[in-house]
């Protein structure tokens, strides 16, 4: 595409001579011609794609507290984790309302859930930023949540360490946001999606829920200041709390309707089983493993990998069993380490591609071993992982991503309105204006697919 683009370019540059004389007025009409019809195309596209946006019900079902409903708001709710515990509790028949900024999450996973749960009062889409207090306030006293499950965060441990400031103002500073919410308008429940990052590199392993917090990058400590903070509310609240640290997440919805759509600035970051996949695919040409000289069984990380089917089932039981003035603090795991060399070995395995792999210094702010004892929560609610086989695991992963660039942050909640259409209309354009020059001739029909993806949060590969 980049080479297209170029190509067209030198194209321009080339002014065209007959006998002396430069033609370029006729070159002129047609750009002018080529713009009307963009433009007529991107109206009809933004139409359509409002006419089919998640605009979801009417904001009344939400508003008000129904009895035997339980209506759960979802922040994070388009992300990885997010979405798989909106499906799990809109198929538990809890009514719930994710928000989301779209900037790690995606429009593809909402319209999904949408499409497989459209009746009236189910589920709400609200596009917001957790930082614009306003914003949160406007949300909460337009609502009548029950409860709060708490997902949004960006969280990359490597990020973090190159830029801690957002993770401060993204977990710590937003949290805090959102707390102030919940005591303003007295929300019964509030489940904190924390991590083991907190507990930082203990000297004994399992790591069990009261084992010394001493995190060594951003992320961590940031998660722990967002738990501090919710511990010290809680001491003065009647609010019930569970506050759930978990390990390395992987995995999908078996059926492959949702799954790990990282946006491609942010693969260096991501998780490993996207990587793995990743590189199957020949997305990336090989994998890359940061690390080989830590003391583990074979001088790679060793990690707890916890499949996102039964971190969700995790939450739905805390959202059961959490009582009014009390706090559960769990981890959430399977109990069993594995080196980053066998995740890779069972990754092959999963999908049969000998990939390449590349091994590279280590990265900051990594620890060489952590996993968990996941007894208490067994023994309080009940849980254990299901999913503890990590090459089955890795092969409920379906092979596909939400293409994420092609997705708008424009549509909301509630029906359609000006400002919807002049968003889409401006990144329509914006978007036609980086793939096509105007006096390319691009085809109409690249033109409308183009924005048909856009709209529809279309699955494929989002390179």
């Amino acid at each position: 595409m980049l080479s297209f683009s170029r190509a067209r370019s030198q194209g321009r540059n080339t002014r065209p001579l007959t006998g002396g004389m430069d033609y370029l007025e006729p070159k002129r009409k047609t750009n002018v011609m080529g713009r009307v019809i963009l433009v007529v195309s991107l109206t009809a596209l933004c139409i359509i794609m409002l006419k089919h946006a998640p605009s979801f019900t009417s904001p009344t079902a939400f508003s008000r507290s129904e009895e035997g409903v339980t209506h759960v708001l979802v922040t994070g709710g388009a992300g990885y984790i997010g979405s798989h515990a909106a499906l799990r509790l809109l198929k538990d028949s809890y009514r719930v309302t994710i928000v989301d900024n779209l900037s790690r999450g995606n429009l593809g996973a909402v319209k999904v859930l949408q499409g497989l749960f459209p009746e009236p009062g189910r589920l709400q889409f609200i596009y917001a930023d957790l930082g614009d207090a306003k914003a949160v306030e406007k949300i909460f006293s337009e609502n009548a949540f029950d409860a709060v499950m708490h997902f949004a965060a960006v969280a990359y441990v490597g990020e973090s360490t190159l830029d801690p400031l957002k993770y401060y103002h993204n977990i710590t500073s937003n949290t805090l946001v959102v707390l102030e919410a919940v005591a303003r308008h007295k929300v019964k429940k509030l489940i904190y999606s924390s991590t083991c990052a907190t507990y930082g590199e203990p000297e004994k392993m399992p790591i069990v829920e009261v084992t010394p917090q001493v995190p060594i990058n951003p992320y961590g400590k940031a998660k722990k200041m967002a738990e501090d903070m919710i511990l010290d509310f809680s001491k003065n609240s009647d609010m019930a709390v569970m506050i759930l640290r978990y390990f390395n997440v992987i995995g999908s919805d078996p059926e492959g309707r949702l799954g790990e759509a990282p946006k491609p600035e942010l693969r260096e970051h991501g998780r490993i089983s996207g990587a793995c996949f990743d590189a199957a695919r020949g997305v990336i040409p090989g994998l890359q493993v940061k690390g080989t000289d830590y003391k583990t069984g074979d001088g790679t990380c060793v990690r707890d990998y916890i499949d996102v089917t039964d971190l969700v089932d995790a939450h739905v039981k805390a959202l059961e069993k959490a009582k009014p003035k009390n706090v559960g603090i769990y981890n959430v795991g399977t109990g069993k380490g594995r080196s980053v060399k066998e995740f890779v070995e069972a990754c092959k395995k999963a999908t049969g591609v000998d990939i390449k792999v590349d091994f590279l210094p280590r990265r900051p702010g990594d620890y060489a071993e952590v996993y968990s004892d996941p007894a208490k929560i067994l023994r309080d609610l009940n849980w254990s992982a299901r999913f503890t086989n990590l090459q089955e695991s890795l092969e409920l992963v379906p092979y596909f991503s939400f293409d994420s660039t092609l997705l708008s942050p424009c549509l909301s909640s509630g029906s359609a309105s000006i400002f919807d259409f002049v968003c889409l209309f401006w990144s329509q354009y914006v978007v036609v204006r980086r793939i096509f020059a105007w006096d390319d001739g691009a085809s109409f029909r690249s033109v409308i697919a183009a924005g048909w993806l856009r709209g529809h949060g279309d699955v494929g590969d989002d390179r």
